[in-house]
């Protein structure tokens, strides 16, 4: 059953097939999707409904799309899944994280390998025990970019939670017990960086059989703060999203090849 009141329309995004390409860039930020279809040509917005933002053009003569999600999730899976019902297949997550290294510096790239899923989206797709992993293709594609863009990068795991707050200040939370020694936990096993979304993402990906990978800018690391080393605060998405482009043609390459 479809809610939409337009025939041939997702109910949330209002896209449908022919809309998107089958490479789509998410960011969280509808703000984002204009500054990112910037790198399309021919770059046109398709549609605007509630967080959800598409534009779409082409890289290399191949359709692509910029779909925002909105924070964390449950957006962002409704996302994923109403662009493959319209003919998408592989995506790329860009947006912000924060440091939890201390060599995770402002201004660097992180490129996940995989997330853990403390989050509740993802328990409505694949039970605890199963691993949210990025797909292996968009990994290295990404990492190839940032190399070509001279781009300080890290690749590894990073931590996904719904509560902004719960990472921030978690003393004041009722909860906080679990909070503060789970962070510790996750900062011993060596994770990278905390955002809000790649762990919904890789899993509703694998639930879908399809294809999707995370890139983010470091925007601060409050364990630098904490240990008082340089900690500026950067917003530029623009190196990350640049990267996340690169991706893209590296994976046109690739399929043309396979085809």
């Amino acid at each position: 059953m479809n809610y939409s009141e337009i025939e041939g329309k997702q109910y949330h995004l209002q896209v449908g097939k022919g809309d998107v390409g089958r490479y789509v860039i998410m960011p969280g930020d509808p703000k984002r999707c204009a500054k990112i279809a910037q790198y399309f040509d021919d770059a046109r917005l398709v549609a605007d409904s509630r967080e959800y933002v598409t534009y779409t053009g082409y890289l290399d003569g191949e359709m692509v799309s910029v779909t925002s999600t909105g924070i964390g999730g449950p957006s962002a899976a409704i996302a994923m899944e109403e662009l493959v019902m319209s003919g998408a297949d592989t995506f790329i997550r860009i947006g912000t994280c924060g440091g939890m290294q201390t060599e995770v510096m402002s201004g660097d790239v992180v490129i996940a390998t995989g997330a853990i899923r403390m989050e509740g989206t993802s328990r409505e797709y694949a039970p605890v025990e199963y691993p949210a992993v990025a797909d292996y293709q968009l990994v290295n594609a990404l990492v190839a970019g940032a190399k070509t863009l001279e781009q300080r990068y890290h690749v590894g795991v990073v931590q996904c939670k719904d509560s902004f707050y719960g990472q921030h200040s978690p003393e004041t939370k009722p909860v906080n017990y679990e909070l503060l020694h789970k962070w510790e936990a996750w900062k011993r096993l060596g994770c990278l960086a905390s955002e809000m979304e790649s762990a919904a993402l890789f899993v509703v990906a694998d639930s879908l059989h399809v294809r999707a990978g995370s890139c983010f800018l470091v925007v601060a690391n409050q364990e630098r703060e904490r240990e008082g080393l340089a900690n500026p605060v950067v917003h530029d998405t623009d190196m990350a999203i640049r990267v996340s482009v690169e991706a893209i043609r590296n994976l046109i390459a690739a399929d043309r090849q396979q085809q």
